[in-house]
This record gives C-alpha cells, structure tokens and sequence, in this order.
C-alpha cells in the first residue's frame, strides 16, 4: 500500500485499522511539521495535543483483545528510518524543558526517578509507530495492528505516557505563574538518581522565563 492509498475512500472509515492507522498517521504527519520549527512559541501546546491525541488510539489498542499476525515471523520491512534530525530539532525547540525526571514503574516499590529527554522519547514513539506503518502500508493490516499494540505495551505507550506527564507540567507551571525546577545538568547518560540527588541537582527557572521562550503567558 502506498501513501496515496493510506486514505483510499474505498476503505471503511469505520473499520478498527483504518481508524488507528488515521490517528497514528496523524501524529507522525503533525510531530514531524513540528520539528521543522516554524513556529517554535508552540512547540509545547501542539505536542500536548498530539501526544494526548496519540494516547487515545494506543488506549483502544491497549483495550482491543490480543492481536495475532497472519505470520508467524515478522516480515522484513528494510532499514528503519532515520530520526536523528527530527530528534536534534526537538531537542533545540524544548531547551530547557526537553530533560525531565520519570519514574518507570508506579507500582514498584521504591523506584527511583530517572533522566529522560522529551525529544529523545518522542524520536523512539516515532520509530514504534513508523515500522507498524511500514507493515500497514504494505497491505499486511494484521501484523501492523500486532506490532502496534505490542509496542504499545512494550514501549511507546509508556513512552508517551511520561511525555504527556512532562509537557502537561510545563504548561502547568507557566499558565499558574509557579517556579518551576530545572534539572540543571542532570542528562540521561546518568544512572538512575534518588530524590536527594535529584535534588541537589535541580536549579531553578521562574515559569514566567519558560514562558517567554515558549510563548504562552503565564496566569495573572
């Protein structure tokens, strides 16, 4: 299947993998203009809404039963595109918010907060979400819906869950006019950290600063 019959009117707009392949489509179209920076002011608001919007499709995936492929080894799909220009780009419009703090597992005990980077995450739901489309693309609708509900569990549902978390708190803290701590050089090549690390390496940047590079103003 090529991109010009992604969309074909002749496919049932009410169909399950039609639906999903539209919405995740959706997301790698609009991150990717994103990425291009022509409007770097909302970066943010627009991630948000598009990583929310992601979240929707991988929670029907997440809900729908098991999905088997027709095959039972997956079938080559070449080279992976490459996303390290998409990521660089990212990482230039989020500075300084693109490094935040996650914890992996809410439910086990005592997990320590780890770095992450918002671009860095978002490049790795994008490689998850294109290899499915790789599949969808190619007229093999079964082994996309697999690949996209196990990569859900395994990988980009989380992923972008802890994104959705680090945007939403950004614009938290600038539209309440709050402080909002920095993890100022904490970087993700660093092991797991505890809370007294972390902070001892949190400086602070007022709300109202991350607003002005992000263009979005702070509540009065």
């Amino acid at each position: 299947m090529s991109d010009a019959t992604l969309h074909d009117t002749t496919r049932n707009p009410d169909d399950f993998a039609v639906q999903i392949a539209d919405q995740i489509e959706s997301f790698l179209v609009a991150v990717t203009e994103v990425a291009r920076g022509d409007e770097p002011g909302s970066t943010v608001p627009f991630l948000l809404l598009e990583v929310s919007q992601l979240l929707l499709a991988g929670g029907r995936l997440g809900a729908h039963e098991d999905i088997l492929p027709d095959e039972r080894y997956e079938p080559d799909i070449g080279p992976e595109p490459d996303v390290d220009v998409l990521r660089e780009n990212l990482g230039r419009l989020l500075e300084p918010v693109d490094v935040y703090s996650e914890v992996f597992d809410p439910y086990e005990p005592r997990t320590a907060p780890v770095p992450a980077r918002i671009s860095d995450d978002l490049a790795d739901v994008i490689t998850d979400l294109r290899h499915g489309m790789s599949h969808y693309r190619a007229g093999r609708t079964t082994e996309a819906l697999w690949w996209w509900q196990f990569s859900y569990f395994s990988n980009w549902g989380p992923t972008a869950s802890a994104v959705l978390r680090a945007l939403q708190s950004v614009l938290i803290h600038v539209r309440l006019n709050q402080p909002l701590e920095e993890l100022d050089g904490l970087d993700t090549d660093q092991p797991a950290l505890g809370d007294e690390t972390l902070e001892f390496e949190a400086g602070r940047v007022m709300a109202q600063e991350i607003g002005g590079r992000l263009g979005s103003s702070p509540a009065k």
